[in-house]
Protein backbone atom coordinates (compact mmCIF):
# COMPACT_ATOMS: atom_id res chain seq x y z
CA UNK A 1 0.00 0.00 0.00
CA UNK A 2 1.30 3.53 -0.68
CA UNK A 3 1.51 6.45 1.57
CA UNK A 4 1.04 10.06 0.44
CA UNK A 5 4.37 11.95 1.41
CA UNK A 6 3.98 13.98 4.58
CA UNK A 7 3.72 17.71 3.10
CA UNK A 8 5.68 19.18 6.21
CA UNK A 9 8.62 16.59 5.25
CA UNK A 10 8.48 17.21 1.57
CA UNK A 11 8.47 21.14 2.56
CA UNK A 12 11.77 20.28 4.77
CA UNK A 13 13.38 18.17 2.21
CA UNK A 14 12.99 20.93 -0.65
CA UNK A 15 14.09 23.63 1.87
CA UNK A 16 17.28 22.19 3.13
CA UNK A 17 17.65 20.76 -1.07
CA UNK A 18 17.13 24.41 -2.67
CA UNK A 19 19.10 25.78 0.11
CA UNK A 20 22.15 24.02 -0.36
CA UNK A 21 22.17 24.08 -4.28
CA UNK A 22 21.63 28.32 -4.10
CA UNK A 23 24.35 28.63 -1.18
CA UNK A 24 26.95 26.40 -3.51
CA UNK A 25 25.40 28.13 -6.87
CA UNK A 26 26.78 31.43 -5.33
CA UNK A 27 29.87 29.96 -4.07
CA UNK A 28 30.79 29.31 -7.82
CA UNK A 29 33.72 31.09 -9.35
CA UNK A 30 32.38 33.42 -11.72
CA UNK A 31 34.40 35.99 -13.28
CA UNK A 32 32.65 39.68 -12.84
CA UNK A 33 33.77 42.82 -10.14
CA UNK A 34 30.57 42.71 -8.45
CA UNK A 35 29.38 42.33 -4.69
CA UNK A 36 27.27 39.71 -3.67
CA UNK A 37 24.68 43.14 -2.98
CA UNK A 38 25.08 44.22 -6.57
CA UNK A 39 24.78 41.45 -7.72
CA UNK A 40 21.29 40.65 -5.95
CA UNK A 41 20.29 44.26 -6.99
CA UNK A 42 21.03 44.17 -10.36
CA UNK A 43 19.00 40.01 -10.58
CA UNK A 44 15.71 41.48 -8.46
CA UNK A 45 15.90 44.53 -10.87
CA UNK A 46 16.31 42.23 -14.35
CA UNK A 47 13.48 40.07 -12.94
CA UNK A 48 11.08 42.66 -11.12
CA UNK A 49 11.00 45.26 -13.17
CA UNK A 50 12.49 48.98 -11.65
CA UNK A 51 12.10 50.16 -8.61
CA UNK A 52 13.12 52.69 -6.25
CA UNK A 53 16.58 52.41 -3.94
CA UNK A 54 13.59 52.20 -0.97
CA UNK A 55 11.77 49.43 -2.49
CA UNK A 56 14.92 47.74 -3.33
CA UNK A 57 16.42 48.46 0.41
CA UNK A 58 12.90 47.04 2.27
CA UNK A 59 13.24 44.07 -0.41
CA UNK A 60 16.88 43.22 0.54
CA UNK A 61 16.32 43.90 4.07
CA UNK A 62 18.80 46.58 4.56
CA UNK A 63 19.29 50.28 5.38
CA UNK A 64 18.53 52.85 2.75
CA UNK A 65 22.03 54.51 3.04
CA UNK A 66 23.16 51.01 2.71
CA UNK A 67 21.49 50.61 -0.44
CA UNK A 68 21.86 53.63 -1.83
CA UNK A 69 25.97 53.03 -2.07
CA UNK A 70 25.20 49.83 -3.71
CA UNK A 71 23.01 51.87 -6.12
CA UNK A 72 25.60 54.20 -6.43
CA UNK A 73 28.44 51.53 -7.56
CA UNK A 74 26.23 50.20 -10.12
CA UNK A 75 25.34 53.10 -11.82
CA UNK A 76 29.56 54.13 -11.92
CA UNK A 77 30.12 51.03 -13.01
CA UNK A 78 27.42 51.65 -15.74
CA UNK A 79 25.11 48.67 -15.08
CA UNK A 80 22.00 50.71 -13.73
CA UNK A 81 20.50 54.44 -14.17
CA UNK A 82 18.73 56.16 -12.46
CA UNK A 83 15.77 58.15 -13.88
CA UNK A 84 12.62 60.52 -13.02
CA UNK A 85 9.92 58.50 -12.45
CA UNK A 86 7.31 59.59 -14.85
CA UNK A 87 4.05 59.20 -12.87
CA UNK A 88 6.12 60.96 -9.77
CA UNK A 89 9.16 63.46 -10.60
CA UNK A 90 9.91 63.08 -7.07
CA UNK A 91 10.82 59.67 -6.83
CA UNK A 92 13.99 58.23 -8.25
CA UNK A 93 13.81 54.72 -10.46
CA UNK A 94 16.19 52.60 -10.74
CA UNK A 95 16.40 50.25 -13.42
CA UNK A 96 19.23 47.44 -15.49
CA UNK A 97 21.29 49.08 -18.27
CA UNK A 98 21.89 46.87 -21.64
CA UNK A 99 25.34 46.74 -20.04
CA UNK A 100 24.27 45.25 -16.71
CA UNK A 101 21.51 42.93 -18.59
CA UNK A 102 24.96 41.48 -20.13
CA UNK A 103 26.57 41.47 -17.37
CA UNK A 104 23.80 38.87 -16.00
CA UNK A 105 23.55 37.43 -19.13
CA UNK A 106 26.99 36.04 -19.09
CA UNK A 107 27.36 35.20 -15.48
CA UNK A 108 23.85 32.83 -15.54
CA UNK A 109 25.36 31.42 -18.89
CA UNK A 110 29.00 30.54 -16.87
CA UNK A 111 26.69 29.31 -14.16
CA UNK A 112 24.17 27.22 -15.97
CA UNK A 113 27.48 25.58 -17.85
CA UNK A 114 29.57 25.23 -14.68
CA UNK A 115 25.91 23.10 -13.77
CA UNK A 116 25.59 21.36 -16.84
CA UNK A 117 28.85 20.20 -16.06
CA UNK A 118 28.34 18.69 -12.77
CA UNK A 119 24.91 17.64 -14.13
CA UNK A 120 26.74 15.22 -16.85
CA UNK A 121 29.52 13.84 -14.64
CA UNK A 122 27.44 12.77 -11.67
CA UNK A 123 23.93 12.01 -12.62
CA UNK A 124 22.27 9.32 -14.92
CA UNK A 125 20.10 10.52 -18.13
CA UNK A 126 17.02 9.42 -15.97
CA UNK A 127 18.14 11.81 -12.97
CA UNK A 128 18.59 14.63 -15.58
CA UNK A 129 15.04 13.85 -16.64
CA UNK A 130 13.42 13.99 -13.33
CA UNK A 131 15.44 17.13 -12.56
CA UNK A 132 14.30 18.92 -15.46
CA UNK A 133 10.81 17.69 -14.87
CA UNK A 134 10.59 19.16 -11.17
CA UNK A 135 12.55 22.29 -12.64
CA UNK A 136 9.10 24.09 -13.12
CA UNK A 137 7.38 23.19 -10.51
CA UNK A 138 10.13 24.46 -8.01
CA UNK A 139 9.74 27.60 -9.74
CA UNK A 140 6.33 27.85 -9.68
CA UNK A 141 6.59 26.59 -5.80
CA UNK A 142 8.80 30.08 -5.62
CA UNK A 143 6.90 32.04 -7.60
CA UNK A 144 3.89 31.48 -5.51
CA UNK A 145 5.27 31.88 -1.58
CA UNK A 146 4.10 35.35 -0.57
CA UNK A 147 6.90 37.86 0.05
CA UNK A 148 4.39 40.15 2.64
CA UNK A 149 2.86 39.02 5.14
Amino acid sequence: MRQDPDVDEVAEALLSGVGVLVRRVRQLPVQDRLTMPERSVLSRLDRDGPASSAELARAAQITAQSMGATVAGLVGQGLVERRRDPGDGRRVIVSVTTAGLALLDAKRHTRGQQLAHVLTEQFTEREIRQLAAAAPLLERLGRSIPTTP
